[in-house]
């Protein structure tokens, strides 16, 4: 599974279209089988999107199925993550368009923070990103 790091910003255009970081873009591309794209879904613990490629949504979705079988646990998951998420596929630029629900969940207008998380990575308005990574510094 490929390592997503490091921080970037990019414009979104008026169409709701951002690039993907380059390195993001490659590593997803080269362990997929099939979709080059992406999976974007609310991130349920702070207003950002989270965002993977094909084999972590995978393995996402099988750890949600290994969750006991209608429990609110299973459930809840499937709910945030599974129903809410889109798929997003790549244009001839390495864009995506970004749904204008998750845009509003993350309170995202003109610029798009790009964060690597290992084998995620998690889209946030800039400023908003700024006050969650101070207060986790804080913590850590």
């Amino acid at each position: 599974m490929p390592l997503l790091v490091g921080r970037y910003v990019n414009k979104i255009d008026r169409k709701g279209r951002v690039s993907v970081p380059k390195a993001f873009r490659d590593a997803l591309v080269e362990q997929a089988s099939g979709f080059a794209g992406i999976y974007a879904y609310p991130l349920f613990k702070a207003r950002a999107i989270e965002a993977c490629g094909e084999a972590f949504m995978k393995q996402l979705a099988g750890s949600i199925d290994d969750l006991d079988m209608f429990s609110d646990d299973q459930d809840d998951l499937a709910s945030i993550v599974l129903e809410s998420a889109h798929q997003l596929p790549f244009d001839p630029e390495g864009r995506v368009v970004l749904p204008p629900e998750l845009l509003d969940h993350a309170g995202i207008t003109g610029e798009a923070l790009f964060v690597g998380r290992g084998a995620r990575f998690s889209v946030w308005d800039p400023a908003t990103f700024a006050e969650h990574r101070g207060k986790a510094f804080a913590r850590a």
